[in-house]
């Protein structure tokens, strides 16, 4: 039996000794006795009468115990032309600062942050800062338009918001503290404090309940480390569900230290000293679990990069970030990748820089198609290993365990089952299939630490969300198969969630937008195949009856309209017009049958469709490029 089986299978048969054991490698300041609480299942909780702080696990214990002088941030923005390099002993002194401007805020253990921020390490300084006195911190990605900044603070009800002055693009300056004034005016909530990073591209003004962040900081002082519950939570980031309103997926403190310590090293194989980058946005969950909190937990030095793979200046720019930070593992989005290969499709500008420290490229966010698995591994000599995961898991799902035993590699596979998730693939009743088979890939309860434990303030949304459509799992949304040796495959998403160049996107939202355009009786926007982005959203409209408009202009204006309320991240390009949407006898929209004809796959026509013609008339307009 190797390695990866055993652990696997006592993972799942003994959880509780399993994850017992990986605690010994956090710091607690209340050692917990009671591993997994089951009392109020199917809400699980781990650690239960366990105490910690995860900033002390991330930042203090380093500086204690000999890393206070060892690199754990690198600041480097291309479009700035800044680095920066934080030891161990410098970022706690940031963070200890900042932990005292929140507390002369008024914010205490239990009160809400919203983080709106760039790529700038004040936005990692302010979640380590909530982190240091038991805050909760929301991130909200600063791609997302005022509408939805503002169902977040409404539903977080944060005491303060830290922002900044902007963003900044290759070819653009993004001014956020106006998207954020607009959207405190929509919003029902209000915090007591906006705290803003005047950055030098572009200042903004301030208003009365506004603050300098370099002020308020000059004039602080540090605050202590407060311990907190292990079942406490440590941050709400929101994720869209089908309805449109964004959930709120809780992480707790005990759990999540437990299994990011446990999966960097095993999984990611990162260590103290090692050089890690997770190419992505601290918005988003890779951002929060190995940008910032990961890497720090192990003695790792993480990189922060405010810039994109192309035009940052080139298509070389991550070859650049690895050469002259001798990063050993990357994490990126396939994306990233594939954005990458347009430019440079030869892989000539790899060339140009010594990328010999790199041993690991590590992919998720979207499906890993096989061209661009091929194309890494070709161009770059070295392993490119899959990995999927949610936004609610906080974690890998399934993986390649390359610190706790490499597996070989398959072609469209993220590989097998991590250790501590009972993945099964099950048909519409909940049995499993035979391996081969394809059906919803679900999990079985419990849940292992570091997943979400409910949603903010909304346990039966939880278990109406996930744990009520095949009772006894978690319901991943996802559809696939297992082979016969275990690899899992993951084909999509089987509810009306698309995942945009990694970013999940409600077509609820989208539609929304849509619908709202005066000219629009019904609409319906699917996710259809994108060779760069992984899917992309387009809208199919019905006219109001009467109405005369040229398509271009149309298209024109909804696609701005989603761009205004929803955010570029939609990446919305096309609005096409037809006579007619498909649907049930019931009403239901047939948007996964609208979506195989889109992406050239075979999709059975359900038998309570209303009126196949309708279907067959738009058929053409769904596969038209």
């Amino acid at each position: 039996m190797g390695d990866y089986e055993a652990a696997y299978r006592e993972s799942i048969e003994d959880p509780v000794g399993f994850w017992g054991a990986a605690a010994e490698a956090v710091d607690w300041r209340t050692r917990p006795r009671t591993v997994l609480d089951e009392s109020r299942a199917p809400l699980y909780r781990w650690f239960s009468d366990g105490r910690l702080n995860t900033c002390y696990n991330a930042l203090d214990r380093h500086v204690i115990h000999g890393r206070a002088d060892q690199a754990a941030l690198i600041y480097d923005s291309p479009v700035t032309g800044t680095r920066r390099t934080y030891t161990y002993a410098q970022l706690l002194e940031h963070v200890a600062l900042f932990a005292g401007v929140l507390e002369s805020l008024g914010v205490k253990a239990g009160d809400r942050v919203v983080i709106s921020m760039p790529m700038v390490p004040e936005a990692v300084i302010g979640m380590l800062a909530c982190a240091r006195i038991g805050a909760v911190h929301s991130v909200v990605f600063g791609g997302f338009a005022a509408e939805e900044l503002a169902l977040r603070i409404d539903d977080a009800e944060p005491k303060v918001i830290l922002s900044a002055s902007c963003g900044i693009e290759s070819n653009r300056i993004v001014a956020y503290k106006p998207l954020l004034d607009e959207a405190l005016a929509i919003a029902t909530h209000h915090p007591d404090a906006c705290v803003i990073l005047q950055r030098p591209e572009l200042t903004a003004d301030l208003g009365d309940r506004d603050y300098d962040w370099v002020g308020l900081t000059s004039g602080a002082q540090p605050a202590s480390f407060v311990d907190v519950a292990a079942t406490d939570p440590l941050y709400v980031l929101y994720t869209s569900g089908t309805t449109g309103k964004p959930k709120g997926i809780v992480r707790d403190n005990g759990g999540h230290a437990v299994a990011l310590t446990w999966s960097m090293k095993e999984i990611f194989e990162i260590g103290p000293g090692d050089v890690w980058w997770a190419a992505s946005d601290v918005g988003w969950v890779v951002g929060h679990s190995y940008i910032v909190y990961a890497p720090l937990f192990v003695g790792a030095t993480t990189v922060l990069y405010e810039g994109k793979p192309v035009g940052t200046p080139d298509a070389g720019a991550f070859w650049r970030v690895i050469a002259d930070h001798g990063v050993k593992g990357l994490f990126t989005a396939p994306t990233a990748i594939r954005a990458i290969r347009k430019e440079d499709p030869a892989g000539d500008l790899i060339a140009e820089h010594d990328v010999s420290s790199l041993r690991t490229l590590f992919m998720a966010g979207e499906r890993l198609d096989p061209d661009t698995y091929q194309w890494a591994t070709e161009v770059l000599d070295r392993p490119v290993v899959d990995n999927w995961w949610q936004t609610e898991t906080g974690w890998p799902i399934a993986a390649n365990p390359r610190g706790l035993e490499p597996l070989p590699l398959k072609e469209g596979s993220p590989s097998v089952a991590v250790p501590g998730y009972d993945i099964h693939v099950v048909d519409g009743t909940g049995n499993d299939v035979p391996p081969g088979t394809e059906g919803n890939i679900v999990v079985r309860l419990p849940l292992p630490p570091g997943t979400l434990p409910t949603l903010w303030q909304a346990d039966q949304r939880y278990i109406d969300s996930y744990l009520s459509a095949f009772p006894g799992n978690y319901a991943t949304g996802d559809g696939g198969y297992m082979d016969e040796d275990g690899y899992l495959f993951v084909l999509g998403r089987t509810d009306d969630v698309i995942n945009v160049a990694g970013h999940r996107l409600s077509t609820g939202v989208i539609e929304a937008v849509v619908a709202a355009h005066p000219a629009v009786a019904e609409c319906a926007v699917i996710g259809v195949a994108d060779r760069l982005k992984g899917q992309s959203p387009r809208a199919f409209v019905v006219l109001k009856a009467g109405v005369e408009i040229d398509p271009a202009e149309l298209s024109r204006e909804i696609v701005a309209d989603v761009r205004q309320r929803v955010g570029p991240v939609a990446a919305m390009k096309e609005v096409v017009i037809v006579p007619g949407l498909p649907k049930t006898r019931s009403g239901k929209i047939l948007r996964r049958t609208m979506r195989g004809i889109a992406d050239g796959r075979p999709e059975p026509v359900p038998s309570t469709i209303e009126d196949r013609a309708v279907l067959d008339q738009i058929t053409p307009l769904l596969t038209s490029d």
